[in-house]
């Protein structure tokens, strides 16, 4: 094998997922999630989440026969910081120095993680959740950037009298999470800046979890000692940090097979190959010792640079300049107040979720159902517990019951994938009426739009007590009908707050 073979595979394979995960996170029309939904199936968390075992053991058993390639080629923050770092290399080559692993703080994310995950802390698997910082980052802080690009566009198109786009209102869903996709951004783009992967070092649980089979893979990076002139080229481009080439170590655990030490050496020592009894490289006597043994080396200094944050910095304010909501007005005479998100005791999560509790337990608020919402009716929570999980709410559309655009594009079956007949008669929500609120009783105006436009006819017009000249009628809801869709909470032209609303249910059912 040439020795930038390796590399150059991996690239290509790694820009594949890259670019395919992300494009499917932009993609607001839905279109790209049948080419491209696989790529979020395979993503080990979401899999783990799902019980798909078949894509479970395929990953490890990956990573068992060649490394942590999952790391390097199909997690998107993987090659997200990998770009970050390549694109520093252009600037300072050979920079990187061997460090000894922190294990002792990789296993406490860790087992911050797990507990989480048991408990349902969602707020907490979704902060440290690779795959679900970088859904964040993209929808958060890429999203409304990509929406402003491709509605300046349907503007030019339309002065064409050409419908080939089609606008996005772009608006900011959640600001805590905005905020937290922002650090997030900021935060992974100055480590990779600074030092390549520090993240996937020493707090990615993912990473760590897989660094307990990849000191077994049958193939890994091996340093011949009789071609080795300890020039440390290997050391200074491992982004891993995890080659000491002075005396010949690899630390297994955290090499992630990106082949950048194969494509530098100058005497070609480094081999990717499975070891034999007859030669056996200096470094593979390491292969069985715990990653929490001790290690050859001294952790270098590194390098630090401003260039990282002001780049960050730029992205995450132009993304929360496009992000922000357009004030409609009434004829451009008087402003139009906006709804205000009413109080529910019960959140409502999206059908097909089974139970408030089996969502929370299963979701990681990764925000694709969030990207890929048509009616914008799904936005991350702001509840402490589950910060960044999904709920619903009707103040820019409601959920149409021919729509399964989550539960067809949600890896991890917190969202069950439902059929549209099963969609319609599921229900995650109950309608009620606030008469204080309701045009009809407080300003004597016939209204009945929450009738008219209730797909399930849940709702009937009675007649108002106690009025016998007008003949006005209020909403009466049948509960036995109505399954929570919102419609009738999103006509309701009352201001600020709908005369009727949605309450979630702890479990959902057919009615």
């Amino acid at each position: 094998m040439h020795k930038k073979t390796l590399q150059r595979i991996r690239r290509v394979l790694a820009a594949l997922f890259f670019l395919g995960i992300t494009l499917m996170f932009l993609d607001f029309t839905g279109t790209l999630h049948r080419f491209l939904g696989w790529m979020a199936k395979v993503q080990l968390l979401p899999a783990v989440l799902a019980l798909n075992f078949v894509v479970v053991a395929i990953l490890l058993i990956i990573t068992l026969l060649f490394g942590r390639v999952y790391c390097s080629v199909i997690c998107p923050l993987g090659v997200f910081q990998d770009g970050v770092a390549h694109v520093h290399n252009w600037a300072k080559k050979n920079r990187y120095t061997f460090s000894k692993a922190h294990n002792i703080l990789r296993y406490i994310f860790l087992g911050v993680f797990v507990v989480a995950l048991v408990a349902g802390i969602g707020s907490l698997v979704a902060l440290l959740a690779p795959y679900s910082a970088y859904g964040r980052i993209v929808q958060s802080l890429f999203a409304p950037v990509w929406q402003w690009i491709n509605n300046g566009l349907a503007a030019v198109s339309e002065h064409f009298n050409s419908y080939a786009f089609y606008s996005k209102e772009v608006w900011m869903r959640s600001l805590p999470t905005f905020l937290i996709a922002a650090v997030t951004f900021l935060a992974i783009v100055i480590l990779a800046w600074r030092n390549g992967r520090t993240y996937c070092n020493n707090i990615c649980p993912v990473g760590t979890f897989l660094s307990f089979f990849s000191r077994f893979s049958w193939f890994k990076m091996r340093i011949n000692e009789e071609k080795c002139v300890h020039c440390g080229l290997c050391t200074k481009n491992c982004k891993a940090s995890c080659i000491d080439g002075e005396n010949g170590f690899v630390d297994y655990s955290r090499c992630v097979t990106c082949g950048n030490c194969m494509a530098v050496c100058p005497k070609e020592a480094i081999e990717y190959k499975h070891a034999t009894t007859k030669s056996a490289p200096v470094g593979a006597n390491n292969d069985s010792s715990l990653p929490g043994d001790p290690q050859p080396g001294n952790a270098g200094s590194v390098d630090t640079s401003k260039r990282a944050f002001l780049i960050g910095s730029a992205v995450a304010l132009g993304a929360a300049a496009f992000a922000q909501e357009k004030k409609t007005v009434d004829g451009g005479l008087a402003a139009i107040k906006d709804k205000v998100v009413p109080e529910r005791e019960t959140p409502i999560v999206p059908a097909g979720a089974g139970s408030l509790h089996r969502f929370r337990t299963h979701c990681t608020g990764c925000q694709l159902c969030v990207s890929q919402c048509p009616n914008d009716v799904l936005r991350p929570s702001t509840d402490l517990l589950h910060l960044m999980q999904p709920e619903i709410s009707y103040e820019r559309g409601w959920c149409r019951p021919e729509c399964t655009a989550c539960s067809d594009v949600c890896p991890t079956g917190a969202i069950q994938k439902l059929l549209k007949e099963e969609k319609a008669v599921t229900k995650k929500g109950q309608a009620y009426w606030v008469a204080k609120n309701c045009i009809v009783v407080a300003d004597g105006i016939p209204c009945g739009n929450c009738a008219r436009h209730c797909p399930a006819e849940a709702i009937n017009l009675v007649p108002l007590k106690g009025d016998e000249t007008t003949n006005l009628l209020i909403p009466a809801v049948n509960e036995s009908k109505c399954v929570g869709c919102g419609a009738c909470e999103y006509v309701c032209p009352a201001r600020p707050l709908s005369a009727i609303y949605v309450e979630g249910v702890e479990q959902q059912r057919t009615v």
